[in-house]
C-alpha cells in the first residue's frame, strides 16, 4: 500500500516531564527506549451517551488484544494534541464528519517501569454509524456508563487507558 507509513517509523515528538519538545524519533525507538512522548486519549460517546469500548487487535505495538475505553494514541511530531485527537477519532472510529474532540484534561502517565508520556485526556459525540479500522480494533460495542464499570473488574484493559478513565470519573465528580 503506497502512502501508508508503518507504525513503528512514524516520527513523534520526544518531550521532558513538562511537556516541551527536546527532539524527535521513528515511534518504535521511542517505545523501545522508554522515551516520554506524547498521546491522545478521546472517549466517545454515541447518541445515547454510552462509551465506545473496544478490543485492540493482536498486532498492535503496544497492550496488543486487550481492550479500551478509549480511541487515540501517539501525536506525531509537529502535529497538536488537539489535531491528533480528530485525527486518531476519525481514523479509529472510521467516521469523516467527526466534530473536534473537546479537550478536558492533560496528565503525565506512568507505567510503572520507567516509560511515561504525556496523555490529554478528550470527549466527543459520534452521530454516525462507526466503522472502526480492522487493523485497530478487533471488536467494538457502546456501553452504558452502568455497563462498562461493571466490565472494567472483568475485562483485561490497557493500562494507561483504565488511568484514564479512573482520572476522567475523578474530574467528573468534582464537577469541572
Amino acid at each position: 500500500m503506497s502512502g501508508v507509513v508503518d507504525p513503528a517509523r512514524e516520527i513523534v515528538s520526544v518531550v521532558d516531564e513538562h511537556d516541551v519538545v527536546v527532539g524527535q524519533a521513528p515511534r518504535a525507538e521511542v517505545y523501545a527506549r522508554g522515551l516520554r512522548h506524547r498521546c491522545a486519549f478521546i472517549e466517545a460517546r454515541d447518541p445515547e451517551g454510552r462509551v465506545f469500548v473496544h478490543r485492540r487487535t493482536p498486532t498492535k505495538l503496544v497492550y496488543p488484544s486487550l481492550h479500551d475505553m478509549f480511541v487515540g494514541g501517539v501525536v506525531a511530531a509537529g502535529e497538536s494534541y488537539d489535531d491528533a485527537a480528530l485525527r486518531e477519532a476519525r481514523e479509529e472510529l472510521g467516521v469523516a464528519e467527526l466534530p473536534r474532540p473537546t479537550p478536558l484534561f492533560k496528565f503525565l502517565y506512568d507505567d510503572g517501569a520507567g516509560r511515561s508520556w504525556w496523555s490529554y485526556v478528550y470527549e466527543v459525540r459520534v452521530g454516525a454509524p462507526v466503522r472502526p479500522q480492522v487493523e485497530e480494533v478487533a471488536w467494538h460495542g457502546f456501553l452504558t456508563d452502568e455497563e462498562l464499570a461493571r466490565r472494567v473488574p472483568e475485562w483485561e484493559w490497557v493500562p494507561d487507558g483504565l488511568e484514564a478513565y479512573r482520572r476522567l470519573l475523578a474530574f467528573r465528580e468534582r464537577g469541572a
